[in-house]
């Protein structure tokens, strides 16, 4: 329609509303450039971190098959094991002249004051005052104690005095010995690696002789691993550990208990109708049953410790000594608990790094507690960071002080018990 003539009509403007807000620019393509670049390198990155681990997790073969462990929360660090710094009160023997001297065994009386262990060497060695005499070698050399001379040079680990004044010693690779200190004469008891209850022996670990001679009692921690992998066997937590027997008459090996998680210190109970044993990787002691009775039983002596239990031995009040190389700190974090239930996470972890490697990030916390012959802890000494004792295996008691092995360190420790 046309305006009448003459006639002219206003617009009216609307009102201009002004806020505070600032419009912004609008750039048109920038924009959606900008955030696709943006898009496109954080896809990358992404793809540069997430691509090798999948490969390593879907392609790379874990040397371990971890099982799904169930362990209890740790014990509370108070009470018998509030943490201190007794072991670093110990003075270290021979530093760097003996290269793991795991086992300690003494002769007194009329066989004088003299020490006996075996080292990472494959020595047995015989230590009287301030002298070191070699006195016998249960492998072949060349051996310098590395990983890769293990197996043929041998790894001594648990040693006793028996009643007739010889040495009995439990050879990771190579088995049972029976050795004469005075003339060095070797016997071969049980050879590693035969077939024993349808399985090889192949980590003879820790030993103990009854009062006749006429028992051997012995642990095989893996029928899997060897000492060389123990990290291995912790981490995979099989249960293929076994104590055995040996009658030193008919000379037979017979399989008393299997299906431990690490079979691994053993000790004669004073009757003599059972053994301790230190189940590593479950952080107890079990109590085997070897005659008598209950003979084929077995049950827990002590659950639920403070640390992952190695060697045991006779204390002078008729209790015992439990060495600990490493422990499981409450309050705190124990690596080994963390990942008890996360064994996917294992098996990442030993693809991705070695064995050596691993063993770097272990803390080094010693620790050695004393049990009553019922159980329960009456003392504890600890070095919290290994300054002093470090990686220890063993806490064996003579004349007043405490030798301390280790299974890694290059000298033993000794603790006056009267400073302590």
């Amino acid at each position: 329609m046309n305006e009448p003539e003459g006639l002219r009509f206003r617009r009216l403007n609307r009102p201009q509303i002004i806020t505070d807000e600032l419009q912004e620019p609008q750039y048109k393509g920038t924009s959606t450039y900008s955030g696709k670049v943006f898009r496109v390198t954080l896809v990358t990155l992404g793809g540069c971190l997430i691509l090798p681990l999948l490969v390593v997790f879907f392609l790379l073969e874990s040397p371990i098959h971890p099982e799904l462990l169930s362990l209890n929360e740790p014990p509370l660090m108070s009470g018998c094991y509030e943490p201190n710094i007794k072991l670093r009160e110990a003075q270290r023997l021979f530093e760097d002249q003996l290269v793991g001297p795991e086992s300690i065994a003494n002769f007194g009386g009329q066989y004088g004051d003299v020490i006996y262990t075996g080292t990472a060497d494959g020595k047995i060695v015989k230590i009287e005052g301030k002298s070191i005499t070699v006195i016998a070698r249960l492998g072949k050399p060349p051996c310098d104690g590395s990983r890769e001379q293990e197996p043929s040079c041998g790894r001594p680990l648990g040693i006793r005095v028996g009643p007739n004044g010889t040495l009995f010693v439990a050879d990771a690779y190579l088995g049972l010995f029976e050795i004469n200190p005075v003339t060095g004469e070797v016997t071969n008891l049980v050879s590693a690696g035969q077939m024993v209850g349808g399985r090889r022996l192949s980590f003879v670990n820790d030993l103990d002789v009854t009062q006749d001679g006429r028992k051997v009692y012995f642990t095989d921690s893996s029928s899997r691993w060897q000492r060389r992998d123990y990290l291995n066997l912790i981490m995979e937590a099989t249960a293929d550990g076994r104590v055995l027997e040996y009658d030193t008459e008919t000379k037979e090996v017979t399989v008393l208990m299997e299906n431990l998680r690490f079979a691994n210190g053993i000790q004669l109970f004073p009757d003599e109708e059972s053994v301790l044993v230190t189940e590593t990787t479950m952080a107890r002691i079990r109590r085997v049953h070897v005659s008598g009775l209950n003979k084929g039983g077995m049950d827990t002596f002590v659950d639920n410790l403070p640390g992952f239990p190695d060697n045991i031995r006779r204390s002078s009040s008729g209790g015992y000594w439990v060495a600990m190389s490493a422990v499981r700190p409450n309050p705190g974090f124990s690596m080994l608990d963390f990942l008890s239930q996360k064994p996917w996470i294992k098996k990442l972890i030993f693809k991705l790094f070695s064995q050596d490697m691993l063993m770097k990030f272990v803390p080094r916390y010693s620790l050695v507690i004393e049990l009553q012959e019922s159980g329960t802890c009456v003392r504890s000494f600890h070095d919290p960071h290994g300054m002093v004792a470090a990686y220890v295996s063993e806490a064996h008691e003579h004349d007043g002080h405490l030798y301390l092995g280790s299974f890694r360190s290059p000298y033993l420790c000794k603790l006056d018990l009267s400073k302590v």
